[in-house]
């Protein structure tokens, strides 16, 4: 995700997708549960998180293509 990570606003994502906050995701993202624990996406979380990936991914493309 290093690739991206600077271009995307994961709180954005974290609400829309997962009607979460930016720090839910962020604790996701780095791996922790939030008390300093060890954490990360569930498998459940991880396929909701790919999907919401997808998506943003085909209307960045739809984006792209509008333009002339």
């Amino acid at each position: 995700m290093a690739d991206i990570a600077l271009d995307i606003t994961w709180a954005k994502i974290a609400q829309k997708y997962f009607s979460k906050s930016s720090s839910w995701i962020y604790n996701k993202i780095n791996e922790i549960d939030g008390n300093g624990g060890k954490g990360g996406f569930t498998e459940e979380e991880k396929q909701q998180f790919k999907g919401a990936l997808y998506d943003l991914a085909e209307r960045i493309r739809r984006t792209a293509d509008k333009l002339e």
